[in-house]
């Protein structure tokens, strides 16, 4: 058994318990080939609830803070977050951007599922803010779909992403694949790239019902 099963085994049903779960759309997920999940970020526990609702592994970024940690809390993180499928990265360095880009890539390449936050940040109020266009140069280097997903109710077991989260009910919503074949060849296009993330954005902002801010969530938090 590989340890994302096994985590999958051992945890969902507690997971289930705590947090009650209703999971809507997920047969739109394809069931083989490369895939992107795209969608909104509320609070930590987004990274856990996410890979542990879906059939097949998620594989995703993540600061590399994550897996670096001292002490026993520290290998458990490491353990837990490798184990479901995060790939740590150095996003605070000077090529973090692109590390990030280019480990996606190899994910799709290898005919799996990425999932990604456009937002690029937890949203600091629990709107949606801009989503930036790393997630458009993937689907249009790769020609993977792009399956939109919600987050909901995540930020009131887990308020501001700290603390352990308190038993509460949350729902995760998938929406219909998007295919941007139409824009092969363009992803170096800005004006291209934005209208892909301003497409999925829009569907994300559809399901999960959040008011949408036409800033960047970093700009955002450093204005507060």
């Amino acid at each position: 058994m590989s340890r994302f099963a096994f985590l999958k085994a051992v945890l969902g049903p507690l997971m289930r318990l705590m947090f009650r779960p209703r999971v809507e759309g997920a047969e739109r997920i394809p069931g083989s080939g490369p895939v992107i999940l795209a969608g909104n970020h509320l609070t930590f526990i987004d990274s856990m609830i996410l890979p542990l609702v879906c059939d097949r592994q998620v594989v995703f970024i993540g600061k590399d803070a994550y897996v670096t940690g001292k002490g026993l809390k520290g290998r458990l993180m490491a353990w837990f977050f490798t184990g479901v499928g995060m790939i740590p990265v150095d996003r605070d360095g000077g090529h973090g951007g692109v590390a990030a880009l280019m480990t996606g890539r190899r994910v799709l390449d290898e005919g799996r599922v990425f999932g990604i936050y456009p937002e690029g940040t937890r949203s600091p109020d629990g709107r949606l803010y801009r989503g930036r266009t790393g997630i458009a140069r993937l689907a249009l280097m790769t020609g993977a779909p792009v399956v939109p997903f919600a987050m909901i109710g995540t930020d009131r077991i887990q308020p501001g992403g700290k603390g352990l989260p308190r038993p509460g009910r949350v729902a995760v919503r998938f929406g219909e694949p998007l295919d941007f074949a139409r824009y092969e060849g363009m992803d170096r296009d800005r004006y291209v790239l934005r209208a892909v993330t301003d497409e999925v954005m829009s569907e994300v902002m559809r399901l999960s019902g959040q008011e949408y801010v036409d800033i960047y969530a970093t700009k955002a938090k450093a204005a507060a």
